[in-house]
């Protein structure tokens, strides 16, 4: 089933910056981890940080903003919701050192955009291969609930990473608030997007000058414990991911997609 929208703007802003692009997304990263935007996601990060849990005791909480990591020249770009408390709040990474990152290392591993089946710390050599990993707020947010105006205090911080990311073809959202958040923010950058329905497995093309969008369900434990999200579901994201990268092993007439062009 296809859906189109109208093509309308190229993937915005991609030639702001004349500096190298690694340079510049450090310069991102660094103004990332710097930001106070939000007091009561900074009062938050910084109690985790210091209450700290049982088991993680003898670590150092990171505590601060986390940016996003993987390769420069990334093709995939994965967008989740925020750090995990214990997780990317303790060690500093995206997806690393809690259960939603070992559940999407394993699939990228599996699907060949990652070097290692586990994210466990800063330090232990995982290596994406054209994937960066990214997120729509970049503080933990108690209970895992952002407030609308959190999301959109960090929304410019994604817009910078759309546009030095420029060979990104496919966007993969884990869950329902990524899925919106990253949509909001193409809209912001005079991309002419309908509302669209968050569905998983949907994959959606939304113009002929945009990434084909993949909405997926988030790897936090509360669907990966109950079932909702399974490994063959997740493998089947990051598969027809894969797929689309290469137009030759791409079905057009997937019964998941819609085409918004």
């Amino acid at each position: 089933m296809l859906l189109a929208l109208s093509p309308s703007s190229s993937w915005p802003g991609v030639l702001m910056s004349t500096q190298p692009e690694q340079d510049t997304l450090q310069r991102l990263s660094e103004e990332i981890i710097a930001c106070r935007a939000c007091p009561r996601l900074v009062t938050w990060r910084e109690e985790v940080a210091r209450v700290k849990r049982r088991a993680y005791r003898d670590w150092t909480y990171w505590g601060k903003p986390v940016p996003g990591f993987g390769d420069p020249e990334a093709r995939l770009l994965i967008i989740g919701l925020a750090p995990g408390a214990h997780g990317a709040n303790r060690t500093g990474r995206m997806f690393t050192g809690d259960d939603a990152g070992t559940w999407l290392m394993r699939a990228l591993h599996r699907a060949g955009f990652a070097n290692r089946p586990r994210s466990e710390h800063r330090d232990d050599g995982l290596c994406l291969h054209g994937a960066y990993i990214t997120a729509v707020v970049r503080c933990v947010p108690p209970k895992n609930r952002p407030t609308a105006q959190e999301i959109t205090n960090c929304r410019a911080f994604l817009q910078r990473e759309i546009r030095l990311l420029t060979h990104v073809r496919v966007v993969v959202t884990l869950g329902r608030i990524a899925f919106d958040g990253y949509l909001a923010a193409l809209r912001e950058m005079e991309s002419a997007i309908p509302r669209l329905r968050f569905s998983h497995g949907m994959h959606y093309h939304l113009s002929d000058d945009l990434p084909v969008l993949i909405a997926c369900y988030h790897t936090s434990r509360q669907n990966t414990q109950t079932g909702r999200l399974t490994e063959a579901m997740l493998d089947e994201v990051f598969a027809r991911a894969r797929s689309l990268l290469t137009p030759e092993d791409a079905s057009p007439d997937s019964p998941r997609s819609f085409d918004t062009r």
